[in-house]
């Protein structure tokens, strides 16, 4: 028997097996299936720990409710996806790491308050945001005009959306910059995302151009998106910009960034009209001001994404 073939399939399932583990986060989508302990072997979390050293601000606390001061603690729907924004890299049953749980557990302090973290898949967030279920979402939610009508952001971070295919596919060159790149191509991207309302409000560039139209395949699970990928039933991956850059460092991936399409701020989400927007915004800027905001980034390899300072429901960049 011919060893060659077999060693081939072991190498094709070593990478399938890896692609759990591979999955992506969102502007966006995050999905606490497929996080396993593997993933501590592919990424391991950084050490340190910028977050250890915040203490509260009282000026910053006192903006908080009297009755969320009193009772000491905040419940956050927490999407937990891929790094660099949040992700299991011991198991699901010790606790997440990532840059939105920092950033997180940094503004918690500087409130003096506790945070009771529940994982919740990213579509199902921001509707409970309405229903009092949740005092705030993270998930690297990106600001964009229709979600302001129902919710309130509190700025964080700017991230964005972007492309990668997978490694030696040079058909759409070394970046998209425009959506007619993808005519006639499949696309996979995550379930109640930017990437998919982007997508499906340009579908119609493609007719315009006089061009066969892209097909748009939406997966509710970040890891089914990159397996597709690798087994070529789509041909590109739209998804976050860190998340995607990361991603492609990554050799197990197998995949190539093609950089950035469109930016978008990312904020902390909040019911409309919530009482918490101005606590949370004072505390984000207390972690800029004193540096602990630029250390957490730099853990995280993403400085290139810092603000200079929170806003509260800023417009959608065009």
């Amino acid at each position: 028997m011919n060893p060659r073939p077999i060693r081939t399939r072991l190498r094709i399932a070593v990478t399938i097996a890896l692609l759990p583990v591979l999955s992506l986060t969102a502007c966006g989508s995050g999905d606490t299936s497929g996080t396993t302990p593997a993933g501590a072997q592919a990424f391991p979390a950084p050490t340190d720990d910028p977050v250890a050293a915040v203490r509260k601000v009282d000026s910053a606390a006192a903006l908080l409710p009297a009755g969320v001061r009193e009772a000491g603690t905040l419940r956050v729907g927490s999407s937990v996806g891929f790094p660099p924004g949040a992700y299991y890299p011991n198991g699901q049953d010790k606790p997440p790491a990532g840059q939105d749980i920092d950033i997180a557990d940094a503004v918690a302090k500087v409130l003096g308050v506790r945070l009771e973290r529940q994982d919740a898949s990213f579509e199902t967030i921001l509707p409970a945001l309405g229903s009092g279920k949740y005092d705030f979402g993270t998930g690297n939610f990106g600001v964009t005009t229709e979600r302001l009508k129902t919710i309130d952001f509190v700025t964080y971070i700017n991230d964005g959306q972007g492309f990668a295919v997978k490694t030696g596919n040079t058909a759409l060159g070394k970046k998209v910059t425009d959506l007619t790149q993808l005519c006639g191509l499949t696309i996979g991207t995550g379930a109640g995302t930017t990437f998919e309302a982007t997508l499906t409000a340009q579908k119609g560039v493609c007719a315009k151009a006089g061009r066969k139209p892209y097909d748009v395949k939406v997966y509710s699970e970040n890891a089914a998106t990159l397996t597709a990928l690798q087994q070529g039933r789509i041909d590109v991956v739209m998804s976050t910009i860190n998340g995607l850059r990361y991603q492609a460092a990554q050799p197990a991936s197998q995949t190539t960034f093609l950089g950035e399409f469109h930016r978008l701020d990312v904020g902390f989400a909040f019911k409309k009209g919530s009482p918490l927007t101005k606590a949370f915004q004072a505390a984000v800027n207390e972690l800029i001001k004193d540096g602990t905001y630029a250390r957490i980034l730099n853990k995280w390899g993403t400085s290139a994404s810092a603000i200079d300072t929170s806003r509260i429901n800023p417009p959608e960049h065009t």
